[in-house]
């Protein structure tokens, strides 16, 4: 399961009402490799799914990520933090053994 906070909720659904995205549209993550730790994170819309895909949907949000980055991403929650010292968008990943000082990757 990938869960979503409502701080992430509030955010997600600001963006797509900017961007004028439907309803068929959800927030797909990933894990790609690279950055400081080997582990990096990505996060965007999209509207057209594929055949590995696993769909979750939490506090409203539907997000999707592939079999591979849900290995990664399992029970790891969707966060945003605003502000002068926001971070923006994050992922508090249980399975992430450290992370870089700037949140962007992590490893296993």
């Amino acid at each position: 399961m990938l869960f979503v906070a409502e701080s992430a909720k509030e955010k997600i659904n600001e963006l797509k009402e900017q961007e004028s995205f439907g309803e068929d549209y959800f927030v797909r993550v990933s894990v790609t490799s690279g950055g400081c730790s080997g582990l990096s994170y990505s996060m965007d819309f999209d509207n057209e799914s594929k055949t590995d895909d696993q769909v979750f949907e939490d506090n409203g949000v539907k997000v999707v990520t592939d079999l591979r980055s849900f290995l990664y991403l399992c029970n790891t929650t969707l966060e945003f933090s605003g502000g002068l010292n926001g971070k923006g968008f994050y992922f508090n990943n249980p399975n992430a053994a450290r992370t870089c000082g700037c949140g962007e990757s992590f490893a296993v």
